[in-house]
């Protein structure tokens, strides 16, 4: 229990440091395209091409013509930031919050209606327009944010509803994911998909029953799947996540083992009667094959799923998921009027994130709390339900990613769109944080250990 709960704890810092870089990033981005001196270099850099070519092969290339960096982020960078989803759903469901029916029960539930009924809305208020096919927009949760927003009121925030709000926005990414491959799938190439489905083939089987464990193993055959993906038609991020899924689960060596290797390492210094530790400075052959015995050891005891999670964290936190957002969260103010704000996509996107999200969470997780079909969180009550749920309307990343792909790129549609996105999370991020600060404990929390 206290390796669940530290791994938890460790999570929640991570995604919780990576909003405030993503607030910074959206911030910037905000001012460099509205700047007048900034404008134009802003708009130009994400047209630049993007190139890593062997000859006539360019692996940054969609059907025969090079990427853009606007292209370069959404598609290759974003889909190592689903590759990280990937790893983090695969985790859940052998160990964490999604291994058990009943642990997994109340965020499912939850982020179903949070994911329904914010489609209903938008769809109420956008049917028969051209936006109506930006209905998904509302259905994604920020994990990020949300949890940034947690992170302000510290310990007072009981641990059962920061895992809560943490496994539902997991799930709400799995339909985000769903919603991607099965309606943002272009024209297939057929061949492609075959050759990307026999790749996927030969890792799972490598994975689950040849037990390799190299990384750099995965990750060559992955940038395969990866560039099939994006010239089959399907769109790539999918990739990241079905490659995730293949990653093996299981280290080399138990951790008694590890231990035990030691353990026989460390006793050979105690026994070498030739080495002085305290005035030595540089080891002989034997110390440094122990030494190496030890490393080799650690290298062996974490499973590489593990290994890339936690090694993808800082690269997805702080650099990919930030340079998302700068390119991406551009809003141009210039000829837009304060009734861009509650009309047309931008109104259907904010009703759907503000009051879509709490209602479809909080309504959904009501009914089957009080049937006793599940829990209530641990420290939970029903306001504070009502905040949590409220947060679950932070849809920034995930949001913005589905409106670039239902939108024409610099269209206004696309703009408004951005602009709903963002006012929806402003709007449900207060709402929550006000909400949460009157109904929580005025002191800190035991977080267990």
């Amino acid at each position: 229990m206290s390796e669940v709960m530290y791994t938890a704890r460790k999570t929640l810092k991570n995604l919780a440091s990576g909003g405030n870089m993503l607030m910074i990033a959206t911030a910037l981005a905000l001012i460099a395209v509205n700047l007048p001196g900034t404008h134009d270099l802003y708009t130009w850099l994400w047209t630049n091409e993007v190139r890593l070519q062997i000859g006539d092969f360019n692996l940054f290339s969609h059907m025969g013509h090079p990427m853009s960096l606007a292209s370069f982020i959404n598609d290759a960078l974003m889909a190592i930031f689903f590759f990280s989803v990937g790893l983090e759903i695969k985790r859940e469901v052998l160990v964490g919050e999604l291994s058990s029916v009943r642990k997994a029960l109340l965020p499912i539930i939850g982020a179903c209606g949070g994911m329904i009924v914010p489609v209903v809305i938008y769809y109420a208020l956008a049917q028969g327009t051209p936006y109506e096919g930006g209905m998904a927009i509302p259905m994604a949760t920020d994990i990020a944010f949300s949890l940034g927003v947690l992170s302000m009121l510290g310990k007072r925030v009981p641990i059962g509803l920061k895992i809560f709000l943490t496994t539902l926005a997991v799930v709400d990414d799995i339909g985000g994911i769903l919603v991607i491959a099965i309606f943002y799938t272009s024209q297939i190439d057929f061949s492609m998909l075959i050759a990307a489905a026999g790749i996927l083939v030969i890792l799972a089987i490598c994975g689950a029953w040849m037990k390799i464990q190299s990384k750099m193993f995965y990750i060559i055959f992955g940038l395969a799947v990866w560039f099939l993906f994006l010239n089959a038609g399907i769109h790539p991020t999918i990739a990241g996540v079905l490659v995730a899924f293949c990653i093996p689960a299981v280290p080399v060596h138990a951790p008694a083992g590890f231990i035990k290797t030691i353990k026989e390492n460390i006793s050979h210094f105690a026994s070498d009667e030739e080495v002085d530790l305290e005035s030595r400075t540089l080891l002989g052959q034997k110390q440094m094959d122990w030494l190496k015995q030890i490393e080799s050891a650690s290298d062996k005891v974490i499973s590489p799923l593990q290994d890339l999670e936690d090694s993808l964290h800082p690269l997805v936190n702080y650099l990919i998921l930030p340079l998302f957002a700068f390119a991406n969260a551009g809003i141009w103010f210039d000829g837009m009027t304060l009734a861009d704000a509650y009309a047309g996509v931008s109104l259907s996107i904010i009703c759907g994130l503000v009051l879509g999200k709490f209602l479809g969470i909080f309504s959904f997780s009501w009914i089957f709390i009080k049937s006793k079909v599940v829990p209530m969180p641990e420290g939970g009550n029903w306001p504070r339900m009502a905040a949590v749920s409220m947060l679950g309307g932070i849809g920034f990343t995930v949001s913005i990613f589905i409106a670039t792909l239902s939108f024409p790129e610099g269209s206004k549609l696309l703009n408004d769109s951005k602009l709903g996105i963002l006012l929806g999370s402003i709007i449900a991020g207060i709402l929550g944080y006000i909400l949460l600060k009157l109904t929580l404990p005025k002191e800190p929390q035991d977080q267990g250990e």
